[in-house]
């Protein structure tokens, strides 16, 4: 069972963002995002350009309407950008069509929400293997057992999420993020339903699958606690890159928080 912190890569393997995309994760070159029509539109995005690497920890961060959910739609494929370019590794998400989308989805994002969003009627072993059980492929019942054994779920296999704590609901959706052996997985505020002391097992836990398995997370998040078991932090703020920051700790990031687009 992982609940222990594990110590932060190394700054070499930190993410990164710019045009560098030699072993990228997920890749956004000059992305805006518009709703809207007839000049009414808003700009939710405005040229963000941002590489990610494999194997890295990295928060997205901002005030209120900086755009970090729909950074977060744009990079995974949930939406697509009104100009600019997102990819998953090497794969140009703009022209795929709703069906190929989400094929590789399903294949190759993982994602953990603030709400689990299990299916109450499954057991805990049914919620994770059910993106390979919707791609039609096969379960390789190894892997699945090794990461209900990672996430501290071994002897939980058979309970549904309403025998389970929220923590413990947490823990499998992050396992059925990780089932398809996915190019990134992306946290949508992962922690933001959980007490204190379980948001930090969660935390470790997301951070020990970067360290232990070479996973790739991308977390948006508005606690700079949680901000502070990133390899690097992205700012947000206007729909624009405001910044980033490498080896964060809670502190410089509450303080870089404080002058962000209105706030500064």
């Amino acid at each position: 069972m992982i609940t222990e912190r594990s110590s932060r890569r190394s700054q070499e393997n930190s993410s990164g963002y710019g045009t560098d995309t030699r072993g990228h994760a997920l890749r956004l070159d000059d992305v805006t995002k518009v709703y809207g029509k007839n000049g009414r539109g808003v700009r939710a995005l405005d040229g963000v350009s941002v590489t990610i690497e494999r194997g890295s920890y990295t928060a997205v961060m901002g005030p209120s309407g900086s755009g970090k959910s729909t950074f977060l739609h744009c990079a995974a494929g949930l939406d697509k950008p009104t100009t600019g370019t997102s990819y998953i590794g090497d794969t140009k998400l703009n022209d795929l069509s709703e069906t190929k989308l989400t094929k590789l989805r399903r294949q190759r994002v993982g994602f953990v929400f603030q709400a689990f969003n299990l299916i109450p009627s499954l057991s805990v072993l049914q919620n994770v293997e059910l993106p390979v059980r919707l791609s039609g492929e096969s379960v390789d019942k190894a892997w699945l057992e090794e990461i209900l054994t990672r996430v501290g779920l071994g002897g939980r296999a058979k309970h549904r999420p309403a025998e389970l704590s929220g923590g413990q609901q947490q823990r499998v959706a992050i396992a059925r993020a990780l089932i398809t052996r996915p190019d990134v997985i992306f946290g949508d505020e992962p922690t933001g339903a959980l007490d204190t002391v379980t948001a930090k097992e969660i935390l470790s836990l997301l951070r020990a699958c970067v360290n232990e398995t070479g996973q790739t997370v991308v977390m948006v998040t508005h606690d700079p606690i949680a901000a502070a078991y990133a390899d690097t932090v992205l700012f947000l703020a206007d729909g624009k890159l405001a910044g980033r920051m490498d080896s964060p700790t809670a502190d410089r990031v509450a303080e870089r928080m404080t002058h962000l687009g209105a706030w500064a």
